[in-house]
C-alpha cells in the first residue's frame, strides 16, 4: 500500500510540474501524461508489468467519458444542419486516407493485412483534443476553415465507434465474415433500439428526478449510473464500453439537462484521460525511441503529407487556397484515438507490441508538433497565400481621404449604411471575427483586427483620412484606441460615440474632435418628430 501511494504522490507531482512547463510553450498536456508515465515506469520499474492492467482499466474509462462527450455534442439536429460537410467531407477524408496508408503499409512496407487495416485506419482520424481546442480559444471555429475542420473532427470521432466494433470483431477468429457482419447489425440494432426507446425513459426518469432533488451529488451520481449503465450493457452484447457511451449521450443531448451533464464530467473526463495517457507513456521504450527517432519523423512526415495532400484537393472543390491549405494543416497530424486502437489492437493480439510501440511513439512525436503547427497555421498558410483572418495582419490599403469605422456592432452597421447611403468612401475595423464576417458579406471592406496597434494604423493609412468614428462602447476601449491613434497621427479627426457625461470627461484629457452624446442626440431626434 505504501509503494502505491508513493507512486501515486510521484506521478501527481510530475504530472503538475510537466504540465506547467509544457502550457508555457503551448504544448498539449497530453504530451505531459504521456512523459510522466514514461519517467514513472522506469523510475518504479513496472513497464510491461500485468499490475499496469487496473492502471489500463481506469484509463479506458477515460476514452468512455470522452466518448460521452462527443455524443453529447452529437444531437440529430446538429448532424442534420452539417450533414454534407460532416458525412461527405469527412467520410470522403477518412476514406481516402485509409486506402492510400494501407497500400503503402501492405505493399511498401510489407506489414501483414489485418496490422496494416488497423495502422489505416488510426493514422487516418486527426487530433480532437489539441485541433477543436485551438479553434474555440482563437475564434478561427468561426472561419470557413474551422467549420469545415470542425465537419471532419464530428465524422471522424463517429468514425472511431465502427472502427473499434471491427477490430473487436477481427479479434474473433471463430466466425466466418458473414456471420460477424450478421452478428454485427443485430446486436447493434438491438442496443439502439433499446437505447432510443427504454433507456431514453430510463435516462429522462434519472436526470429529473435527481435534478429536481436539487442534490448536485445525486445528479452526478444519475450521470455516472447511465454513462456506466450504458457501457456496461454495450460490453456485454460483445461492443466497447465507448459505443454504450456515446448513444447515452446522443440521448441525453435531446434534452435540457446536456449543458448541466457536460459541464459536471469534464473534470472527471480529463482525470481519467490523464491516467489512460499515463498508461499509454508507461508502454514507450526511451531508448528505442533515440535509436529510431529518424525512422518515427520519417514515417510521421509520410503521413501528414498524405493527409494534408488529401484535406487541400478535398477542401479545394469549394473552398479557396487559404482555407484549404489551413484546413490541410490543422488535420494533418494523428489524432489521441490511435492511442485507443493501438492499445486494443496490442490486447487482441491484433498486432505485434514492437511494432504498436513504434506506431504509438510515431503519434507521440505528431501530438508534440500538433500545437506548435496549428498555432502556426497563418504563417504556414501564408508562405503559399496572402491572409485575410488572422488579427491584424492587414495588408496595406490603397485608399486614401477615407473614412474608418471601428467596431460593426449595431450602432456601426448603421454608420455604415449611412455613410454608403452618402456615397463616403470608408472601411471597418473590427476585432469580431463574426462582425467582420457579416460586413463583408454585406459588401462592405472589413477588417479583423485592433486599431490600436500600430501595424494596423499603418496598413489602414490612419494619416491620410478625413474621419475616424469610433462606435465601441467600453470606455477602456475608447480610451486606449483614441490615444493610439493620436500618438500615431496627432491631427486624426476623431468622431467618438459617448453613453453619459460621465465618459465625456473620462475622454476629456485626449484630444478628441467630436463626442456624440448618444442620450442627448436622441432626444433632441424624439422632440423634433414629436413636434412635426
Amino acid at each position: 500500500m505504501d509503494a502505491i501511494l508513493v507512486i501515486i504522490a510521484v506521478s501527481l507531482a510530475l504530472a503538475s510540474v510537466i504540465n506547467i512547463v509544457l502550457t508555457k510553450f503551448s504544448i498539449s498536456h497530453i504530451i505531459g501524461y504521456i512523459i510522466t508515465g514514461t519517467i514513472v515506469s522506469n523510475i518504479f520499474d513496472f513497464n510491461g508489468s500485468d499490475n499496469i492492467y487496473s492502471l489500463e482499466l481506469i484509463g479506458e474509462f477515460g476514452i468512455v467519458f470522452l466518448m460521452f462527450t462527443i455524443g453529447l455534442e452529437m444531437s440529430f439536429a446538429k448532424l442534420g444542419k452539417m450533414k454534407e460537410l460532416i458525412f461527405f467531407n469527412g467520410f470522403i477524408q477518412v476514406t481516402f486516407s485509409a486506402i492510400v496508408i494501407f497500400i503503402l503499409a501492405f505493399y511498401f512496407f510489407n506489414i501483414e493485412p489485418i496490422p496494416s487495416l488497423i495502422i489505416a485506419l488510426s493514422f487516418s482520424l486527426s487530433s480532437t483534443a489539441i485541433v477543436l481546442p485551438y479553434l474555440k480559444k482563437s475564434k478561427d471555429i468561426l472561419t470557413p476553415y474551422g467549420k469545415k475542420s470542425v465537419a471532419i473532427l464530428v465524422f471522424q470521432d463517429l468514425a472511431v465507434i465502427p472502427i473499434l466494433l471491427l477490430m473487436g470483431f477481427l479479434s474473433n477468429n471463430e466466425l466466418s465474415l458473414t456471420d460477424v457482419l450478421l452478428k454485427t447489425f443485430l446486436y447493434a440494432s438491438g442496443i439502439i433500439i433499446f437505447m432510443f426507446t427504454i433507456g431514453k425513459k430510463i435516462i429522462a426518469w434519472l436526470l429529473h428526478f435527481s435534478s429536481n432533488a436539487l442534490m448536485e451529488e445525486l445528479f452526478l451520481i444519475s450521470v455516472f449510473t447511465i454513462v456506466l449503465g450504458a457501457s456496461i450493457i454495450a460490453h456485454n452484447l460483445g461492443f466497447t464500453y465507448s459505443l454504450g457511451a456515446f448513444i447515452a449521450g446522443m440521448i441525453i443531448a435531446e434534452t435540457k439537462f446536456h449543458m448541466k451533464v457536460e459541464s459536471d464530467i469534464s473534470s472527471y473526463k480529463d482525470l481519467f484521460l490523464g491516467v489512460f495517457f499515463f498508461s499509454i507513456g508507461t508502454k514507450i521504450d526511451v531508448d528505442y525511441f533515440i535509436t529510431h527517432l529518424h525512422w518515427v519523423a520519417s514515417v510521421l512526415v509520410l503521413v501528414m503529407i498524405i493527409k494534408a495532400t488529401i484535406i487541400y484537393f478535398l477542401m479545394r472543390k469549394k473552398s479557396n487556397k487559404s482555407e484549404s491549405i489551413k484546413s490541410a494543416v490543422a488535420l494533418c497530424q494523428v489524432g489521441e484515438f490511435s492511442f485507443v486502437i493501438f492499445a486494443m489492437a496490442i490486447s487482441q493480439n491484433l498486432i505485434a507490441k514492437d511494432l504498436a510501440s513504434f506506431l504509438i511513439l510515431v503519434t507521440v512525436l505528431s501530438m508534440i508538433l500538433t500545437p506548435f503547427m496549428v498555432s502556426n497555421i497563418y504563417k504556414l498558410a501564408a508562405l503559399f497565400v496572402v491572409e485575410f483572418f488572422e488579427a491584424d495582419k492587414i495588408t496595406t490599403v490603397k485608399v486614401t481621404n477615407h473614412t474608418i469605422v471601428c467596431g460593426f456592432a449595431i450602432l456601426g452597421r448603421i454608420v455604415a449604411k449611412e455613410l454608403t447611403n452618402n456615397g463616403i468612401n470608408f472601411l471597418i475595423i473590427s476585432d469580431n471575427l463574426q462582425h467582420v464576417l457579416l460586413a463583408r458579406k454585406r459588401g462592405y471592406n472589413a477588417y479583423f483586427g485592433h486599431l490600436d496597434k500600430t501595424p494596423v494604423l499603418e496598413s489602414l493609412k490612419v494619416e491620410q483620412t478625413t474621419s475616424i468614428i469610433i462606435t465601441v462602447n467600453t470606455l477602456k476601449n475608447k480610451q486606449i484606441i483614441c490615444q493610439a491613434v493620436l500618438d500615431y497621427y496627432p491631427k486624426a479627426n476623431l468622431v467618438v460615440k459617448v453613453n453619459s457625461l460621465e465618459e465625456k470627461k473620462a475622454l476629456a484629457g485626449i484630444n478628441i474632435n467630436v463626442f456624440v452624446h448618444a442620450q442627448h442626440e436622441t432626444a433632441v431626434l424624439l422632440v423634433k418628430e414629436s413636434m412635426v
